[in-house]
């Protein structure tokens, strides 16, 4: 076992070696977390997601940034895959604006979804 002095800088000294061999990175893993979970949750949740992991504001900003028409198609693809059918009443329209903005999609976009435009 090794003594308790020399072993924080021995990690310090592996972190430093494994990242500069670019076998740990901070933006690889948040691209593959992303890749990984884009298909079921918006952009919000996503950051949320990855700031809580621990990532760079940057990295987040860079791995996340893009049109915001592929967060619209992918916010239509989920609520397709879920209802299919704008809400009829008060009620079916709160229980899917929950369930869209618990994915982390914008209430803006949300809201445009559900007022039936873009449709």
């Amino acid at each position: 076992m090794a003594a308790a002095g020399g072993l924080p800088g021995d990690i310090e000294t592996l972190l430093d070696d494994l990242e500069a061999k670019n076998w740990l990175s901070d933006r690889r893993y948040a691209e593959s977390y992303v890749a990984d979970k884009r298909g079921r949750y918006g952009r919000l949740k996503l950051s949320h997601e990855l700031r809580r992991r621990g990532v760079a504001e940057a990295i987040i900003k860079e791995v996340l940034g893009g049109a915001d028409e592929d967060e619209a198609l992918r916010l239509k693809a989920i609520w397709q895959g879920k209802f299919g059918a704008l809400p009829g009443d008060a009620r079916e329209r709160a229980r899917q604006q929950r369930f869209l903005l618990g994915r982390g999609f914008s209430p803006a976009a949300v809201h445009r979804l559900l007022g039936g435009e873009g449709e």
